[in-house]
Protein backbone atom coordinates (compact mmCIF):
# COMPACT_ATOMS: atom_id res chain seq x y z
CA UNK A 1 0.00 0.00 0.00
CA UNK A 2 1.28 3.20 -1.04
CA UNK A 3 0.03 6.23 1.10
CA UNK A 4 2.42 9.28 0.23
CA UNK A 5 2.58 12.84 1.60
CA UNK A 6 -0.49 13.92 -0.53
CA UNK A 7 -2.45 11.69 0.61
CA UNK A 8 -2.07 12.52 4.25
CA UNK A 9 -2.57 16.06 2.90
CA UNK A 10 -5.80 15.20 1.23
CA UNK A 11 -7.05 13.49 4.73
CA UNK A 12 -5.69 16.01 6.76
CA UNK A 13 -7.79 18.68 4.24
CA UNK A 14 -11.16 16.51 4.60
CA UNK A 15 -10.84 16.61 8.31
CA UNK A 16 -10.65 20.40 7.91
CA UNK A 17 -13.45 20.66 5.36
CA UNK A 18 -15.34 18.36 8.02
CA UNK A 19 -14.18 21.07 10.78
CA UNK A 20 -14.87 23.53 8.62
CA UNK A 21 -18.52 22.93 7.75
CA UNK A 22 -19.50 21.85 11.61
CA UNK A 23 -18.20 25.38 12.56
CA UNK A 24 -20.07 27.49 9.32
CA UNK A 25 -23.46 25.28 10.52
CA UNK A 26 -22.75 25.94 14.54
CA UNK A 27 -22.10 29.48 13.53
CA UNK A 28 -25.10 30.30 11.22
CA UNK A 29 -27.35 28.40 14.11
CA UNK A 30 -25.86 30.59 16.99
CA UNK A 31 -26.62 33.70 14.88
CA UNK A 32 -29.95 32.25 13.97
CA UNK A 33 -31.08 31.07 17.60
CA UNK A 34 -28.02 32.00 19.65
CA UNK A 35 -29.60 34.50 21.65
CA UNK A 36 -32.36 32.97 22.64
CA UNK A 37 -30.65 29.88 23.62
CA UNK A 38 -28.06 31.56 25.72
CA UNK A 39 -31.15 32.98 27.56
CA UNK A 40 -32.09 29.71 28.16
CA UNK A 41 -28.67 28.72 29.41
CA UNK A 42 -28.38 31.59 31.63
CA UNK A 43 -32.08 31.38 32.85
CA UNK A 44 -31.29 27.50 33.71
CA UNK A 45 -32.55 27.15 37.36
CA UNK A 46 -31.27 25.06 40.42
CA UNK A 47 -33.35 22.33 39.38
CA UNK A 48 -30.01 19.90 38.29
CA UNK A 49 -32.50 17.86 36.12
CA UNK A 50 -33.67 20.95 33.99
CA UNK A 51 -30.04 22.08 33.91
CA UNK A 52 -29.13 18.88 32.18
CA UNK A 53 -32.04 18.83 29.63
CA UNK A 54 -30.92 22.08 28.63
CA UNK A 55 -27.48 21.28 28.41
CA UNK A 56 -28.25 18.25 25.79
CA UNK A 57 -30.71 20.51 23.69
CA UNK A 58 -28.51 23.27 23.21
CA UNK A 59 -25.32 20.90 22.62
CA UNK A 60 -27.77 18.80 20.00
CA UNK A 61 -28.82 21.64 18.37
CA UNK A 62 -25.25 23.61 17.97
CA UNK A 63 -23.30 20.20 17.38
CA UNK A 64 -20.30 21.30 19.52
CA UNK A 65 -20.27 20.27 23.31
CA UNK A 66 -16.94 22.99 23.47
CA UNK A 67 -19.27 25.67 22.54
CA UNK A 68 -21.77 25.19 25.35
CA UNK A 69 -19.18 24.53 27.57
CA UNK A 70 -17.40 27.39 26.64
CA UNK A 71 -20.96 29.26 26.98
CA UNK A 72 -21.08 27.72 30.31
CA UNK A 73 -17.53 29.07 31.51
CA UNK A 74 -18.27 32.42 30.38
CA UNK A 75 -21.54 32.93 32.48
CA UNK A 76 -20.02 31.32 35.38
CA UNK A 77 -17.33 33.78 35.09
CA UNK A 78 -19.95 36.51 35.05
CA UNK A 79 -22.11 34.59 38.15
CA UNK A 80 -25.33 34.29 35.25
CA UNK A 81 -24.91 30.56 36.57
CA UNK A 82 -24.19 29.13 40.09
CA UNK A 83 -21.89 26.46 40.40
CA UNK A 84 -24.26 23.81 40.51
CA UNK A 85 -26.28 25.18 37.23
CA UNK A 86 -23.01 24.97 35.29
CA UNK A 87 -22.16 21.09 36.13
CA UNK A 88 -25.54 20.07 35.56
CA UNK A 89 -25.25 22.03 32.01
CA UNK A 90 -21.90 20.07 31.17
CA UNK A 91 -23.73 16.80 32.04
CA UNK A 92 -26.14 17.44 29.60
CA UNK A 93 -24.02 18.17 26.87
CA UNK A 94 -22.15 15.51 27.44
CA UNK A 95 -25.10 13.67 26.04
CA UNK A 96 -25.67 16.19 23.50
CA UNK A 97 -22.49 15.51 21.84
CA UNK A 98 -23.55 12.09 20.95
CA UNK A 99 -26.15 13.59 18.56
CA UNK A 100 -23.08 14.46 16.49
CA UNK A 101 -22.16 10.43 16.19
CA UNK A 102 -25.76 9.48 15.26
CA UNK A 103 -25.87 11.87 12.54
CA UNK A 104 -22.61 10.74 11.02
CA UNK A 105 -23.20 7.15 11.26
CA UNK A 106 -26.79 7.62 9.99
CA UNK A 107 -26.26 10.65 7.18
CA UNK A 108 -22.45 9.53 6.40
CA UNK A 109 -22.73 5.39 6.24
CA UNK A 110 -26.70 4.28 5.77
CA UNK A 111 -27.67 7.40 3.29
CA UNK A 112 -25.69 8.89 1.00
CA UNK A 113 -26.36 12.08 1.32
CA UNK A 114 -22.98 13.78 -0.47
CA UNK A 115 -25.23 13.38 -3.66
CA UNK A 116 -27.59 16.23 -2.60
CA UNK A 117 -24.87 18.36 -0.97
CA UNK A 118 -24.04 20.42 -3.71
CA UNK A 119 -27.46 21.29 -4.67
CA UNK A 120 -27.57 22.43 -0.71
CA UNK A 121 -25.08 24.71 -0.80
CA UNK A 122 -26.88 26.26 -3.97
CA UNK A 123 -29.80 26.61 -1.53
CA UNK A 124 -27.93 27.69 1.22
CA UNK A 125 -25.92 30.11 -1.47
CA UNK A 126 -29.52 31.40 -2.78
CA UNK A 127 -30.89 31.93 1.19
CA UNK A 128 -27.80 34.02 2.64
CA UNK A 129 -28.12 36.62 -0.42
CA UNK A 130 -31.94 37.33 1.31
CA UNK A 131 -32.54 40.87 2.74
CA UNK A 132 -34.36 39.48 5.64
CA UNK A 133 -31.23 38.55 8.26
CA UNK A 134 -33.17 35.44 9.82
CA UNK A 135 -33.25 33.86 6.15
CA UNK A 136 -29.49 34.60 5.74
CA UNK A 137 -28.51 32.31 8.68
CA UNK A 138 -30.55 29.49 7.80
CA UNK A 139 -29.13 29.82 4.62
CA UNK A 140 -25.42 29.95 6.09
CA UNK A 141 -26.48 26.93 8.84
CA UNK A 142 -27.58 24.88 5.34
CA UNK A 143 -24.32 25.57 4.04
CA UNK A 144 -22.24 24.26 6.72
CA UNK A 145 -24.25 21.09 7.07
CA UNK A 146 -23.84 20.87 3.42
CA UNK A 147 -19.69 21.43 3.45
CA UNK A 148 -20.05 19.08 6.48
CA UNK A 149 -21.21 15.79 4.39
CA UNK A 150 -18.67 17.09 1.48
CA UNK A 151 -15.76 17.07 4.05
CA UNK A 152 -17.31 12.78 5.58
CA UNK A 153 -17.32 12.18 2.83
CA UNK A 154 -13.97 12.97 1.45
CA UNK A 155 -12.48 11.91 4.63
CA UNK A 156 -14.09 8.22 3.62
CA UNK A 157 -12.56 8.60 0.38
CA UNK A 158 -9.04 9.60 1.74
CA UNK A 159 -8.60 6.40 4.04
CA UNK A 160 -7.50 3.70 2.36
CA UNK A 161 -9.57 0.87 3.07
CA UNK A 162 -6.58 -1.75 5.15
CA UNK A 163 -8.58 -5.03 4.19
CA UNK A 164 -6.94 -4.69 0.74
CA UNK A 165 -3.68 -4.66 2.12
CA UNK A 166 -2.87 -7.75 4.54
CA UNK A 167 0.60 -6.16 5.53
CA UNK A 168 -0.75 -3.05 6.99
CA UNK A 169 -3.04 -5.23 9.31
CA UNK A 170 -0.70 -7.03 10.38
CA UNK A 171 1.22 -4.25 11.58
CA UNK A 172 -1.91 -2.34 13.12
CA UNK A 173 -2.56 -6.02 15.11
CA UNK A 174 0.24 -5.46 17.14
CA UNK A 175 -1.12 -2.78 18.93
CA UNK A 176 -5.22 -3.56 18.69
CA UNK A 177 -4.75 -7.12 20.27
CA UNK A 178 -2.52 -6.61 23.86
CA UNK A 179 -5.58 -6.58 25.89
CA UNK A 180 -5.82 -4.13 28.25
CA UNK A 181 -2.84 -2.06 27.26
CA UNK A 182 -4.27 -1.29 23.85
CA UNK A 183 -7.04 0.17 25.40
CA UNK A 184 -5.26 2.47 27.63
CA UNK A 185 -2.87 2.97 24.21
CA UNK A 186 -6.04 4.06 22.44
CA UNK A 187 -7.85 5.90 25.17
CA UNK A 188 -4.47 7.90 24.91
CA UNK A 189 -4.89 8.53 20.91
CA UNK A 190 -8.64 9.41 21.45
CA UNK A 191 -7.48 11.87 24.04
CA UNK A 192 -4.59 13.55 22.06
CA UNK A 193 -6.20 14.20 19.00
CA UNK A 194 -9.49 15.80 20.94
CA UNK A 195 -6.87 18.12 22.00
CA UNK A 196 -5.00 18.80 18.76
CA UNK A 197 -8.77 19.05 16.75
CA UNK A 198 -10.25 21.05 19.93
CA UNK A 199 -13.46 19.00 19.28
CA UNK A 200 -14.81 16.10 19.86
CA UNK A 201 -17.02 15.24 16.86
CA UNK A 202 -14.22 15.58 14.23
CA UNK A 203 -12.25 12.80 16.35
CA UNK A 204 -15.76 10.93 16.22
CA UNK A 205 -16.11 11.14 12.36
CA UNK A 206 -12.44 10.13 12.39
CA UNK A 207 -12.91 7.19 14.45
CA UNK A 208 -15.86 5.87 12.64
CA UNK A 209 -14.25 6.37 9.36
CA UNK A 210 -11.18 4.76 10.86
CA UNK A 211 -13.45 1.47 11.73
CA UNK A 212 -15.41 1.36 8.51
CA UNK A 213 -12.64 0.74 6.40
CA UNK A 214 -10.81 -1.69 8.65
CA UNK A 215 -7.89 0.36 10.49
CA UNK A 216 -9.10 -0.19 13.89
CA UNK A 217 -11.83 -2.73 15.55
CA UNK A 218 -14.76 -1.96 17.26
CA UNK A 219 -13.17 -2.68 21.03
CA UNK A 220 -10.22 0.13 20.19
CA UNK A 221 -12.66 2.34 18.70
CA UNK A 222 -15.03 2.76 21.74
CA UNK A 223 -11.45 3.30 23.57
CA UNK A 224 -11.04 6.62 21.76
CA UNK A 225 -14.29 7.53 22.01
CA UNK A 226 -13.74 7.17 26.07
CA UNK A 227 -10.19 9.47 25.34
CA UNK A 228 -12.27 12.15 23.27
CA UNK A 229 -14.10 12.53 26.58
CA UNK A 230 -11.54 13.50 28.32
CA UNK A 231 -9.90 15.42 25.97
CA UNK A 232 -13.11 17.15 25.06
CA UNK A 233 -12.44 18.97 28.74
CA UNK A 234 -9.05 20.59 27.71
CA UNK A 235 -11.05 23.39 26.11
CA UNK A 236 -13.29 24.49 28.58
CA UNK A 237 -10.18 24.49 31.47
CA UNK A 238 -7.70 26.55 28.64
CA UNK A 239 -10.58 29.17 28.58
CA UNK A 240 -10.96 28.78 32.05
CA UNK A 241 -7.41 30.22 32.89
CA UNK A 242 -8.47 33.74 31.77
CA UNK A 243 -11.70 33.58 33.94
CA UNK A 244 -12.08 33.87 37.87
CA UNK A 245 -12.33 31.21 40.13
CA UNK A 246 -16.03 30.61 39.25
CA UNK A 247 -14.98 29.76 35.76
CA UNK A 248 -11.92 27.63 36.65
CA UNK A 249 -14.50 25.68 39.20
CA UNK A 250 -17.02 24.86 36.04
CA UNK A 251 -14.18 23.63 34.25
CA UNK A 252 -12.81 21.37 36.57
CA UNK A 253 -16.20 20.47 37.34
CA UNK A 254 -16.06 19.19 33.69
CA UNK A 255 -13.08 17.06 34.24
CA UNK A 256 -13.77 15.15 37.31
CA UNK A 257 -17.34 14.44 35.65
CA UNK A 258 -15.70 13.01 32.38
CA UNK A 259 -12.63 11.49 34.13
CA UNK A 260 -15.29 9.81 36.71
CA UNK A 261 -16.82 8.15 33.89
CA UNK A 262 -14.08 7.01 32.56
CA UNK A 263 -12.73 4.83 34.85
CA UNK A 264 -15.82 3.41 35.96
CA UNK A 265 -16.46 2.39 32.19
CA UNK A 266 -12.68 1.37 32.21
CA UNK A 267 -13.47 -1.34 34.76
CA UNK A 268 -16.65 -2.95 33.05
CA UNK A 269 -15.16 -2.09 29.46
CA UNK A 270 -15.13 -6.12 27.97
CA UNK A 271 -18.68 -6.48 29.69
CA UNK A 272 -20.11 -3.00 28.23
CA UNK A 273 -18.77 -3.72 25.06
CA UNK A 274 -20.79 -7.22 25.02
CA UNK A 275 -24.02 -6.03 26.05
CA UNK A 276 -23.47 -3.13 23.01
CA UNK A 277 -22.78 -5.76 20.31
CA UNK A 278 -26.21 -7.95 21.94
CA UNK A 279 -28.35 -5.07 21.18
CA UNK A 280 -26.34 -4.11 17.79
CA UNK A 281 -27.28 -7.60 16.37
CA UNK A 282 -30.86 -7.42 17.16
CA UNK A 283 -30.51 -3.99 15.50
CA UNK A 284 -28.30 -4.47 12.78
CA UNK A 285 -28.63 -7.77 12.27
CA UNK A 286 -24.71 -8.12 12.43
CA UNK A 287 -22.02 -7.86 14.88
CA UNK A 288 -19.51 -5.09 14.57
CA UNK A 289 -17.20 -7.34 16.58
CA UNK A 290 -17.12 -9.19 12.64
CA UNK A 291 -19.03 -6.61 10.01
CA UNK A 292 -17.48 -3.65 10.18
CA UNK A 293 -20.28 -1.69 8.58
CA UNK A 294 -22.03 -2.51 11.63
CA UNK A 295 -19.75 -0.72 13.81
CA UNK A 296 -20.58 3.16 13.29
CA UNK A 297 -24.01 2.08 15.00
CA UNK A 298 -22.73 0.59 17.52
CA UNK A 299 -20.16 3.12 18.34
CA UNK A 300 -23.13 5.84 18.58
CA UNK A 301 -24.71 3.72 20.76
CA UNK A 302 -22.09 2.77 22.81
CA UNK A 303 -21.12 6.44 23.02
CA UNK A 304 -24.88 7.54 24.06
CA UNK A 305 -25.18 4.57 26.60
CA UNK A 306 -22.16 5.56 28.06
CA UNK A 307 -22.92 9.31 28.69
CA UNK A 308 -26.10 8.91 29.94
CA UNK A 309 -25.27 6.05 32.31
CA UNK A 310 -22.60 8.70 34.02
CA UNK A 311 -25.24 11.22 33.78
CA UNK A 312 -27.49 9.32 35.94
CA UNK A 313 -25.01 7.84 38.30
CA UNK A 314 -23.63 11.49 39.39
CA UNK A 315 -26.40 13.99 39.25
CA UNK A 316 -27.07 12.92 42.43
CA UNK A 317 -23.49 14.00 43.05
CA UNK A 318 -23.62 17.41 42.06
CA UNK A 319 -23.75 18.96 45.06
CA UNK A 320 -20.32 16.92 45.88
CA UNK A 321 -18.46 17.57 42.83
CA UNK A 322 -19.06 21.40 43.67
CA UNK A 323 -17.64 20.58 46.96
CA UNK A 324 -14.98 18.80 45.64
CA UNK A 325 -13.99 21.95 42.72
CA UNK A 326 -14.57 24.35 45.39
CA UNK A 327 -11.85 22.37 47.75
CA UNK A 328 -9.53 21.90 44.40
CA UNK A 329 -10.13 25.59 43.42
CA UNK A 330 -10.72 27.83 46.20
CA UNK A 331 -12.10 31.59 46.14
CA UNK A 332 -9.56 34.26 45.44
CA UNK A 333 -9.69 37.12 47.84
CA UNK A 334 -9.23 41.00 46.27
CA UNK A 335 -6.39 42.34 46.70
CA UNK A 336 -5.89 45.76 47.96
CA UNK A 337 -4.44 47.91 45.25
CA UNK A 338 -3.35 51.41 45.65
CA UNK A 339 -5.21 52.38 42.43
CA UNK A 340 -8.29 49.93 42.41
CA UNK A 341 -8.89 47.32 39.63
CA UNK A 342 -12.53 46.20 38.22
CA UNK A 343 -13.35 42.90 39.57
CA UNK A 344 -15.71 41.74 36.69
CA UNK A 345 -14.81 43.05 33.50
CA UNK A 346 -12.49 40.57 31.89
CA UNK A 347 -12.18 39.15 28.32
CA UNK A 348 -14.26 36.05 29.23
CA UNK A 349 -17.34 37.50 29.99
CA UNK A 350 -17.07 39.97 26.62
CA UNK A 351 -17.96 36.32 24.76
CA UNK A 352 -21.85 37.10 24.86
CA UNK A 353 -23.99 40.14 25.35
CA UNK A 354 -25.68 38.27 28.32
CA UNK A 355 -21.86 37.72 30.83
CA UNK A 356 -20.86 41.25 29.27
CA UNK A 357 -24.05 42.93 30.74
CA UNK A 358 -23.58 41.29 33.50
CA UNK A 359 -20.32 41.89 34.27
CA UNK A 360 -21.29 45.97 34.04
CA UNK A 361 -24.14 45.58 36.09
CA UNK A 362 -22.32 43.81 39.14
CA UNK A 363 -19.05 46.02 38.39
CA UNK A 364 -20.90 49.05 38.98
CA UNK A 365 -23.26 47.28 42.08
CA UNK A 366 -19.56 46.73 43.44
CA UNK A 367 -18.59 49.96 42.95
CA UNK A 368 -21.87 51.45 44.63
CA UNK A 369 -21.80 49.03 47.55
CA UNK A 370 -18.12 49.35 48.15
CA UNK A 371 -17.00 53.06 47.08
CA UNK A 372 -19.61 55.38 47.09
CA UNK A 373 -21.60 53.47 50.22
CA UNK A 374 -18.35 54.07 51.99
CA UNK A 375 -17.72 57.77 50.76
CA UNK A 376 -21.14 58.46 52.15
CA UNK A 377 -21.15 56.96 54.95
CA UNK A 378 -17.73 57.90 56.16
CA UNK A 379 -18.02 61.27 54.91
CA UNK A 380 -21.05 61.80 56.90
CA UNK A 381 -18.89 60.82 60.44
CA UNK A 382 -20.99 57.27 60.09
CA UNK A 383 -19.99 53.73 59.99
CA UNK A 384 -21.51 51.26 57.95
CA UNK A 385 -22.43 48.41 60.67
CA UNK A 386 -24.29 51.81 62.33
CA UNK A 387 -26.56 52.37 59.47
CA UNK A 388 -27.38 48.63 59.20
CA UNK A 389 -28.35 48.38 62.55
CA UNK A 390 -31.49 48.91 64.64
CA UNK A 391 -30.18 51.92 66.03
CA UNK A 392 -32.31 55.33 65.66
CA UNK A 393 -30.21 57.55 62.91
CA UNK A 394 -30.52 60.50 65.25
CA UNK A 395 -28.91 58.67 68.22
CA UNK A 396 -26.06 57.62 65.16
CA UNK A 397 -25.54 61.06 64.67
CA UNK A 398 -25.33 62.53 68.37
CA UNK A 399 -23.12 59.84 69.52
CA UNK A 400 -20.87 60.27 65.93
CA UNK A 401 -16.90 61.04 66.03
CA UNK A 402 -15.20 62.75 62.98
CA UNK A 403 -14.33 59.66 60.65
CA UNK A 404 -11.00 60.77 58.46
CA UNK A 405 -11.58 59.90 54.96
CA UNK A 406 -10.00 61.76 52.30
CA UNK A 407 -12.90 62.15 49.79
CA UNK A 408 -10.88 63.28 46.74
CA UNK A 409 -8.11 60.77 47.15
CA UNK A 410 -10.69 57.58 47.50
CA UNK A 411 -12.54 59.33 43.85
CA UNK A 412 -9.10 58.91 42.21
CA UNK A 413 -7.82 56.05 43.55
CA UNK A 414 -11.40 53.94 44.14
CA UNK A 415 -13.52 55.08 41.96
CA UNK A 416 -12.35 57.37 38.58
CA UNK A 417 -10.21 54.25 37.52
CA UNK A 418 -13.34 51.84 37.43
CA UNK A 419 -15.92 54.54 36.16
CA UNK A 420 -13.43 55.01 33.06
CA UNK A 421 -13.17 51.16 32.78
CA UNK A 422 -17.02 50.85 32.76
CA UNK A 423 -17.63 53.24 30.53
CA UNK A 424 -14.83 51.47 28.15
CA UNK A 425 -16.26 48.05 28.92
CA UNK A 426 -20.02 49.12 27.89
CA UNK A 427 -18.73 50.64 24.62
CA UNK A 428 -17.13 47.72 23.11
CA UNK A 429 -19.93 45.53 24.37
CA UNK A 430 -22.43 47.86 21.98
CA UNK A 431 -19.56 47.61 19.25
CA UNK A 432 -19.39 43.78 19.34
CA UNK A 433 -22.58 42.91 19.58
CA UNK A 434 -26.30 43.71 17.51
CA UNK A 435 -27.99 44.43 20.91
CA UNK A 436 -32.11 44.40 21.01
CA UNK A 437 -33.65 47.51 22.86
CA UNK A 438 -33.88 45.79 26.21
CA UNK A 439 -30.00 44.95 26.03
CA UNK A 440 -29.38 48.89 24.80
CA UNK A 441 -31.55 50.27 28.45
CA UNK A 442 -29.88 48.32 30.37
CA UNK A 443 -26.66 49.34 29.77
CA UNK A 444 -27.89 52.95 29.23
CA UNK A 445 -29.28 52.67 33.09
CA UNK A 446 -26.47 51.19 34.20
CA UNK A 447 -24.33 53.72 32.64
CA UNK A 448 -26.75 56.59 33.90
CA UNK A 449 -26.41 54.90 37.71
CA UNK A 450 -22.65 55.38 37.20
CA UNK A 451 -22.89 58.61 36.09
CA UNK A 452 -25.26 59.27 39.00
CA UNK A 453 -22.58 58.06 41.46
CA UNK A 454 -20.23 60.34 40.27
CA UNK A 455 -22.13 63.43 41.04
CA UNK A 456 -22.85 62.05 44.48
CA UNK A 457 -18.80 61.96 45.97
CA UNK A 458 -18.27 65.18 43.83
CA UNK A 459 -21.18 67.30 45.99
CA UNK A 460 -20.27 65.49 49.10
CA UNK A 461 -17.03 66.65 49.34
CA UNK A 462 -17.91 70.73 50.03
CA UNK A 463 -20.96 69.07 52.42
CA UNK A 464 -18.50 67.09 54.11
CA UNK A 465 -16.08 69.91 55.10
CA UNK A 466 -18.98 72.51 55.89
CA UNK A 467 -20.59 69.68 58.21
CA UNK A 468 -17.09 68.91 60.30
CA UNK A 469 -16.83 72.84 59.88
CA UNK A 470 -20.41 73.44 61.71
CA UNK A 471 -21.01 70.18 63.48
CA UNK A 472 -18.05 71.27 65.62
CA UNK A 473 -19.25 74.87 66.21
CA UNK A 474 -20.35 76.50 69.26
CA UNK A 475 -23.42 77.64 67.95
CA UNK A 476 -26.07 75.03 68.34
CA UNK A 477 -28.91 75.98 65.94
CA UNK A 478 -26.36 75.58 62.86
CA UNK A 479 -25.23 72.92 64.11
CA UNK A 480 -28.95 70.90 64.49
CA UNK A 481 -28.96 72.30 60.68
CA UNK A 482 -26.64 70.49 59.43
CA UNK A 483 -27.35 67.22 61.57
CA UNK A 484 -30.62 67.39 60.32
CA UNK A 485 -28.68 67.45 56.33
CA UNK A 486 -27.10 63.93 57.71
CA UNK A 487 -30.27 62.50 59.02
CA UNK A 488 -31.79 63.17 55.37
CA UNK A 489 -29.03 61.47 53.55
CA UNK A 490 -28.59 58.86 55.81
CA UNK A 491 -32.07 58.06 55.64
CA UNK A 492 -32.15 57.68 52.24
CA UNK A 493 -28.52 55.28 52.28
CA UNK A 494 -30.57 52.93 54.81
CA UNK A 495 -33.30 52.93 52.84
CA UNK A 496 -31.47 51.79 49.76
CA UNK A 497 -29.35 49.30 51.41
CA UNK A 498 -32.83 47.74 52.42
CA UNK A 499 -33.97 47.77 49.02
CA UNK A 500 -30.87 45.26 48.06
CA UNK A 501 -33.50 42.09 47.66
CA UNK A 502 -36.57 44.36 46.67
CA UNK A 503 -38.50 42.36 43.30
CA UNK A 504 -41.26 44.77 43.60
CA UNK A 505 -41.03 47.77 41.17
CA UNK A 506 -43.95 49.41 41.69
CA UNK A 507 -43.57 48.52 45.57
CA UNK A 508 -40.26 50.69 45.50
CA UNK A 509 -41.13 53.25 43.25
CA UNK A 510 -44.14 54.12 45.23
CA UNK A 511 -41.79 53.89 48.50
CA UNK A 512 -39.11 56.16 46.49
CA UNK A 513 -41.67 58.62 45.62
CA UNK A 514 -43.06 59.12 49.08
CA UNK A 515 -39.27 59.38 49.98
CA UNK A 516 -38.79 61.82 47.27
CA UNK A 517 -41.77 64.30 48.51
CA UNK A 518 -40.41 63.95 52.02
CA UNK A 519 -36.78 65.19 50.42
CA UNK A 520 -38.28 67.59 48.93
CA UNK A 521 -40.04 69.10 51.69
CA UNK A 522 -36.66 69.93 53.56
CA UNK A 523 -35.99 72.96 51.59
CA UNK A 524 -34.52 75.72 54.35
CA UNK A 525 -36.03 78.64 52.29
CA UNK A 526 -39.47 77.74 51.35
CA UNK A 527 -39.83 76.36 54.69
CA UNK A 528 -39.45 79.59 56.11
CA UNK A 529 -36.10 78.29 58.45
CA UNK A 530 -33.47 80.51 56.97
CA UNK A 531 -35.61 83.88 57.53
CA UNK A 532 -36.70 82.95 60.65
CA UNK A 533 -33.28 82.38 62.04
CA UNK A 534 -31.48 85.36 60.80
CA UNK A 535 -34.51 87.51 61.71
CA UNK A 536 -33.58 85.98 65.74
CA UNK A 537 -30.15 86.55 64.58
CA UNK A 538 -29.58 82.78 65.43
CA UNK A 539 -27.20 82.34 63.13
CA UNK A 540 -24.63 84.60 60.72
CA UNK A 541 -25.03 85.43 56.80
CA UNK A 542 -22.25 83.68 56.01
CA UNK A 543 -23.93 80.34 58.25
CA UNK A 544 -27.24 81.22 56.23
CA UNK A 545 -26.02 81.18 52.58
CA UNK A 546 -23.20 77.75 53.31
CA UNK A 547 -26.44 76.40 54.93
CA UNK A 548 -28.76 77.52 51.74
CA UNK A 549 -26.27 75.98 49.21
CA UNK A 550 -25.31 72.62 51.54
CA UNK A 551 -29.31 72.19 51.63
CA UNK A 552 -29.18 71.74 48.13
CA UNK A 553 -26.39 69.29 47.71
CA UNK A 554 -28.10 67.61 50.42
CA UNK A 555 -31.41 66.89 48.42
CA UNK A 556 -29.15 66.60 45.26
CA UNK A 557 -27.12 63.67 47.13
CA UNK A 558 -30.48 62.20 48.15
CA UNK A 559 -32.09 61.95 44.82
CA UNK A 560 -29.15 60.63 43.34
CA UNK A 561 -28.63 57.91 45.68
CA UNK A 562 -32.32 56.86 45.70
CA UNK A 563 -32.23 56.32 41.43
CA UNK A 564 -29.10 55.05 41.29
CA UNK A 565 -30.09 52.21 44.03
CA UNK A 566 -33.33 51.82 41.32
CA UNK A 567 -31.60 51.49 38.51
CA UNK A 568 -29.14 48.97 40.18
CA UNK A 569 -30.89 46.84 41.91
CA UNK A 570 -34.25 47.05 40.16
CA UNK A 571 -31.83 46.35 36.69
CA UNK A 572 -30.50 43.70 38.62
CA UNK A 573 -33.23 41.77 39.54
CA UNK A 574 -34.93 42.46 35.97
CA UNK A 575 -32.13 41.33 34.50
CA UNK A 576 -32.25 38.04 35.97
CA UNK A 577 -36.15 37.51 35.73
CA UNK A 578 -36.14 38.40 32.01
CA UNK A 579 -33.44 35.48 31.89
CA UNK A 580 -36.02 33.27 33.94
CA UNK A 581 -39.05 34.34 31.81
CA UNK A 582 -37.56 33.51 28.55
CA UNK A 583 -37.22 29.73 29.88
CA UNK A 584 -40.91 28.66 29.66
CA UNK A 585 -41.92 30.60 26.47
CA UNK A 586 -39.01 28.65 25.00
CA UNK A 587 -39.94 25.27 26.54
CA UNK A 588 -43.45 26.04 25.01
CA UNK A 589 -42.14 26.47 21.81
Amino acid sequence: MKYGIFDVLTLLGSLGLFLYGMKVMSDGLMQLAGDKMRRILAGATSNRFFAVFTGFIITALIQSSSATTLMVVSFANASLLTLTEAIGVIMGANIGTTVTAWLISILGFKVSMSAIAIPLVGLGFVLSLAKDKQVQYTGRFVIGFAVLLIGLQFLKDSVPDLRESPEALEFLAKYTSQGFVSVLLFLFIGTLLTVILQSSSATMALTLVMCFEGWIPFDMAAAMVLGENIGTTITANIAALVGNYQAKRAARAHFIFNIFGVLWMLLVFWLFLDVIDLITQKVEGASPLVQTAAIPVALSLFHTSFNIINTSLLIGLIPLIGKTVQWLVPKIHEKSTHISEPKYLDKTSLKYPQSAIKALLDESLHLYEKTVYKVVTHGLNVHREEIESDLEIKDIILNAKIIEIDVERVYLNKFKNIYGRIVEYATTTQEKFALDETYINAIQNILKADRLMVNIIKDLKPLRDNINTYGASDNPHIKQQYNRLRKLILQVVRYTNIAKGIENLEEYMQKSTKLKEQIDKTDVLLDGTINQLLREKKITNKMATSLLNDNSLAVRISHDLLEAAALLYLEHELFAKKEHEEEPQEQAA
